[in-house]
């Protein structure tokens, strides 16, 4: 480890984890993973439209991620720590982040989910450097359980 992690880092890590078990986020995570494949805003809002349970959802889970990020860059969680045991921000990201320039431009805000996007580059780079070609592989494992858009009957 680059640095020693403090006792209130580890508390602070141990918080955000005990966080993913509330119901609500559990439900919310559940849905993402099984159901959030999109790769264009129409895509987004076909499947989490806004005032919708699943936009709710999805909103949940990518807020979530994003604010835990946020901690993770100021320093308050030790990045290694964070990194050995967090890999699910990195699947969030690598779900939403073809739409996100969609977001930033709709939104005029070139910093929307700035957070999970930077946290996940030295992610990524902290993975390769332990285990070249991991990254790859996962997306290519992710890749294999997106289903399979539905061809329309003609």
């Amino acid at each position: 480890m680059s640095t020693k992690p403090t006792y209130e880092q580890a508390q602070l890590h141990l918080q955000v984890y005990d966080q993913r078990r509330e119901a609500k986020l559990r439900q919310a995570r559940d849905w993402f993973f099984k159901n959030y494949h999109v790769t264009s805003l129409d895509d987004a809002m076909r499947v989490a439209p806004m005032g919708s349970e699943t936009g709710a959802f999805a909103s949940m889970v990518i807020s979530y991620w994003d604010m835990v990020a946020s901690i993770v860059n100021r320093g308050l969680i030790d990045d290694e720590l964070f990194f050995e045991s967090n890999g699910e921000i990195w699947v969030v990201w690598d779900r939403m982040r073809s739409i996100v320039p969609t977001w930033r431009s709709a939104f005029k805000n070139p910093h929307l989910f700035s957070n999970i996007e930077d946290t996940c580059k030295r992610l990524e780079a902290w993975r390769e450097r332990r285990a070249p070609g991991s990254s790859a592989a996962m997306r290519s494992l992710l890749a294999q359980t997106t289903p399979s858009p539905k061809v329309k009957a003609t």
